[in-house]
């Protein structure tokens, strides 16, 4: 992270992301701003607040894309949540606490793989001594003529092994057997993690029992692997390493955010709805949340909140909450013209998968120009009649254009197929002339 700059970051986010450059210079200072807090003085670092963002804009114009190649490019902690999914406490629904408890589970997995892979070759090593041991046990003898030779016929198994010869002979190895009882809670707001947490304790608590199991050579090298490197990884440290990274760079990104602003209406939904977002506001402000790794600190996480904002506005939040959010970014509707960089310039561009999609049946998909210009065009009028759900609305147009291609695909093996702007008329046109067969269709 320390190596990218605002104008770096921004040059990544533009592989992937077509237009919105205002969000993106947003998020590229967020992030920076990041490595900047680390490096002031500790005295100053702890009085240095996030920049939390709210992004303003209709479905589909890249929103959600943007924050989670951030997070991709920050090597953070990062979870994506739903406003609508919390509910105000009495109410049913998840517990907004429960998005710093999943960002910290995020986060151990994170750094114990990262651990993990670290531990990797000793791990290999320490696999391969146990997969001989199960081959040709070492036991020791009085003749040492004797086990002289049962050392020089295990070297020559450890070649054998790591030539691949014995990959398909079969060993068996303990594995634990799971022997946690069947418990499920159902409990209220609050204590959505009792289950979890009480499995564990239940695991920790009766004895760990272990069975027989069969299988090949390689499979059994790969297992136990897993299970050295586990061993080795110190858990203590991996939950000090995971709880510091969320709370000094973990991203959380909370979408439909507009679905919880209230309308000035006191009575109905609206109560629960401003219910939420006061829930809310002290994990945005800074609180201490009760994880079953331990403590975690919310002040320092980044929080990006995005929503459409049709029957609403920023506004409407309770003030509090507006506060926490200094940056406001308009995020700007995509035009014909955007449709058609969407379908052709990023890295995970449409066209391309697709083309590798068929790349698997032996089929060779080639677009013309003019095909995907009119690509594009459909999918913008189709916005317009319809409903407007941005760059999503090409997945449908697509599926639909390449419906007949995609299901005799096996039996095209070796050909080549070229789209044309006849050819995409052609299997789209009848969409477009019937408005409301297109609201059931695409």
């Amino acid at each position: 992270m320390k190596t990218l700059t605002p104008r770096e970051i921004m040059e990544e986010l533009n592989r992937y992301i077509v237009g919105q450059e205002k969000a993106k210079k947003a998020v590229s200072i967020a992030l920076r701003n990041r490595w900047r807090r680390q490096m002031i003085p500790k005295e100053l670092r702890d009085e240095v607040a996030p920049k939390n963002i709210i992004m303003i804009g209709p479905t589909g114009v890249g929103k959600t894309e943007i924050a989670r190649r951030l997070a991709k490019l920050a090597n953070a902690p990062f979870l994506k949540v739903e406003a609508t999914k919390f509910t105000e406490v009495g109410y049913v629904g998840r517990d907004v606490e429960s998005m710093i408890r999943d960002l910290t589970e995020l986060a151990v997995n994170m750094v114990k793989k990262e651990e993990q892979e670290k531990v990797i070759e000793k791990a290999k090593q320490m696999a391969e001594e146990r997969i001989l041991d199960l081959l040709l046990p070492l036991k020791k003898s009085d003749n040492p003529e004797d086990y002289s030779s049962r050392v020089a016929t295990r070297d020559k198994i450890k070649q054998k092994f790591l030539s691949g010869q014995l990959n398909d002979r079969f060993v068996e190895i303990d594995v634990p057997e799971r022997t946690i009882p069947v418990v499920e809670i159902f409990a209220g707001q609050g204590l959505e993690e009792f289950d979890a947490q009480l499995r564990d304790l239940f695991s920790n608590i009766l004895p760990k029992k272990t069975k027989k199991r069969r299988m090949k050579v390689k499979e059994a090298y790969e297992y136990l692997i897993q299970e050295e490197s586990k061993k080795l990884v110190d858990m203590d440290k991996v939950i000090r390493e995971a709880i510091e990274r969320v709370e000094q760079s973990g991203i959380i990104f909370i979408d439909e955010i507009d679905k919880i602003a209230s309308r000035d209406k006191t009575y109905g939904p609206d109560v629960s709805r401003e219910g939420v977002q006061r829930d809310i506001l002290p994990i945005v402000e800074g609180t201490t949340v009760t994880t079953k790794y331990g403590m975690v600190r919310t002040d320092h996480i980044l929080f990006i909140a995005a929503g459409a904002f049709h029957m609403s506005k920023p506004s409407d939040l309770i003030p509090e909450l507006q506060g926490r959010f200094p940056i406001r970014v308009n995020l700007d509707p995509l035009t014909k013209d955007d449709f058609f960089r969407i379908l052709t310039e990023p890295e995970n561009a449409l066209i391309k998968q697709y083309k590798e999609l068929l790349k698997t049946e032996e089929v060779e998909l080639d677009f013309e120009k003019d095909a995907i210009y009119e690509i594009a065009e459909i999918a913008q009028k189709i916005n317009e009649m319809t409903e407007n759900i941005g760059a999503r609305r090409l997945y449908t147009v697509m599926e639909k254009l390449l419906e007949d291609i995609s299901f005799y695909a096996p039996e095209m093996r070796g050909q080549k197929v070229v789209i044309t702007k006849a050819y995409v008329r052609e299997k789209l046109s009848e969409y477009l002339e019937k408005e409301d067969l297109s609201r059931y269709i695409l």
